[in-house]
């Protein structure tokens, strides 16, 4: 029980954010309207996968130091779950566009830091897989890997914030932050455990994936 109690707590948030996702009360924001229950969905994938490529950033700088074999499975799982939350959040993003915006794409300067962050990470699962050499393989993506998180850093925490071009993103285009949607007591109670809820699940896949990785890879 010791070992299983966070997938449970993982189970129990995410079904509770499924349903009061749906079901739950709102706000009745003007434009976004019902779609501000993809807040529960898009924006709390988008930070399990910021968390999960911190993660990934630690152990390849821990790799850097140590060149021991766990932070580099740890550093490339963790990436690789992150491109699976960061593509689950550019899809629901996409919808979310579509009934706000009327359009399924836009200029918005955050989604395109966003595709260009999704690039930068599909382009590292790549880098992996095109070198055979084990330690050399760990030792090149885990300098790349610092690389595209900076750029993340940049193209989706600092270049919005300087472009004046009209957005629904809090905090941009004359929108106002994100504390004041979150004020909203019923937005506040789904959102906190959806986050929790999937990283949790995020993490439980790449444990997963780190112990199918050791089974394939005895020799490293």
């Amino acid at each position: 029980m010791k070992t299983f109690w966070w997938k449970i707590v993982a189970v129990v948030f995410l079904v509770y954010t499924i349903v009061l996702g749906f079901l739950g009360p709102v706000p009745h924001l003007q434009i976004l309207h019902e779609t501000i229950r993809n807040l529960y969905f898009h924006v709390t994938m988008w930070f399990g996968m910021m968390i999960l490529l911190t993660v990934s950033l630690v152990n390849s700088i821990l790799y850097l130091g140590k060149s021991e074999v766990k932070n580099d499975r740890i550093a490339a799982e963790a990436a690789h779950v992150s491109v699976l939350l960061g593509t689950l959040g550019l899809i629901t993003g996409s919808i979310w566009a579509r009934f706000t915006w009327g359009a399924w794409w836009t200029s918005d300067p955050q989604l395109n830091g966003a595709a260009i962050t999704m690039l930068s990470y599909f382009a590292y699962i790549l880098l992996r897989n095109s070198i055979d050499e084990a330690q050399k393989r760990a030792r090149i993506s885990a300098v790349y890997n610092i690389f595209a998180y900076v750029m993340m850093v940049v193209f989706i925490g600092i270049i919005p914030k300087f472009t004046n071009v009209d957005s629904l993103h809090p905090g941009k285009g004359g929108n106002p932050g994100f504390n004041t949607y979150d004020m909203d007591s019923n937005l506040r109670m789904v959102f906190y455990p959806a986050v929790i809820g999937w990283t949790l699940l995020a993490t439980w896949i790449m444990s997963l994936r780190i112990r199918i990785n050791k089974l394939q890879n005895k020799s490293y």
